[in-house]
Formats: C-alpha cells, sequence, structure tokens
C-alpha cells in the first residue's frame, strides 16, 4: 500500500511540475510524500516500528540504523522536509520542481529494489 500510494504522489508531482500556474506547495508536499513512504517502506522492511513524522532527516537516520543502504543521492532529503506542513501554512521557498521530482523517482526505484530483493526477483 505504500508504495502505490508513494507512485501516487509521484503521478502528482509529473503531471503538475511543469504547470507554472500551480504553486508550487503541492508539488513540495507530493513529492516529500513520495521520499517519506519510500524510506518507511524501508523501514517495514527492517521490521522497525514506523514513526509518526515527516521528519525526512529523521528517517534517513533511522533507515541507516536498522543496517539499510540508502543510496547516495537520497542520504540527504532533508530540504523536502518543510513541504509536509511548513510550506503549507507559511510563506516557502521556491522549489526545484525538477529537482524534487527526481527525489521522488529515485526514492521509489530504490523501494521498489528492495521489495524485489525480498521477493527474489533480482
Amino acid at each position: 500500500m505504500l508504495l502505490r500510494r508513494a507512485n501516487g504522489d509521484l503521478s502528482v508531482c509529473r503531471a503538475l511540475g511543469a504547470d507554472m500556474d500551480v504553486d508550487d506547495g503541492p508539488i513540495g508536499f507530493h513529492a516529500q510524500q513520495a521520499v517519506e513512504k519510500a524510506l518507511k517502506i524501508a523501514l517495514v522492511l527492517a521490521d522497525v516500528e514506523l514513526p509518526r513524522t515527516h521528519d525526512l532527516e529523521f528517517l534517513v537516520r533511522l533507515v541507516r540504523g536498522s543496517g539499510v543502504d540508502i543510496p547516495a543521492d537520497l542520504s540527504s532529503p532533508e530540504w523536502l522536509t518543510p513541504w509536509a506542513a511548513d510550506f503549507r501554512y507559511g510563506d516557502p521557498v521556491a522549489l526545484d520542481r525538477p529537482a524534487a521530482c527526481a527525489a521522488a523517482e529515485s526514492a521509489i526505484a530504490w523501494a521498489e529494489s528492495l521489495l524485489a530483493e525480498v521477493s527474489g526477483e533480482h
């Protein structure tokens, strides 16, 4: 279910990312959510209890602490964390839309590879 939802978040990023009439907020939010869900997939697979947080830096530390390797391009996704809630109610900074969508794509591809390893689909 997490992977399906993460892919839905990625679809929103892709669909809205090129439309400059759309505010950065929804795109940043869905990119953050995709990365968060991918990290939580890694935690589920490592049998770590899922925390109720949107803090991507904290989630990366938990994943690493569980012994799961994180790809270099996902090792510092904390720049997306404020898009989960902070920027929805305040004045956001400009979002690097291509980087946000790329982070979501990378996170989902990584989560899919972890799931494939578990199911033996190398």
